[in-house]
């Protein structure tokens, strides 16, 4: 019994350690995603930034509004800081005359 939990717990140590391992030795590109903000949109259903660049001066909205429709939410501009380095933020609010109840979520 006792040699069982042993190998049990030494197996998961292991895939533990594997899987450190690998990601430390993995490619800076391939570790960008879990470092935090990156280029393009990062957030979730309650908002997130976009990274702000000239080129998406026109069409920050555009991307927002995309990112908070997958959560069937409008997107609201919180913040625009047009300097290399910083992000536009936005915030994902419902529409105020829907009721989630009625739409069948789970209210918030």
């Amino acid at each position: 019994m006792r040699r069982k939990l042993v190998s049990a717990v030494l197996s998961h140590v292991f895939v533990a350690l594997s899987l450190l391992a690998l990601s430390l030795l993995a490619p800076g590109s391939a570790r960008a995603g879990l470092a935090g903000p990156g280029p393009g949109v990062t957030g979730n259903d309650t908002g997130g930034i976009i990274q702000w660049a000239p080129d998406i001066e026109h069409s920050y909205r555009e991307i927002a509004a995309a990112h908070c429709a997958r959560w069937s939410r409008y997107a609201g501009i919180s913040s625009v800081h047009r300097v290399y380095g910083d992000y536009i933020g936005f915030v994902c609010v419902y529409d105020p005359r829907f009721d989630p109840r009625k739409g069948g979520l789970p209210p918030q």
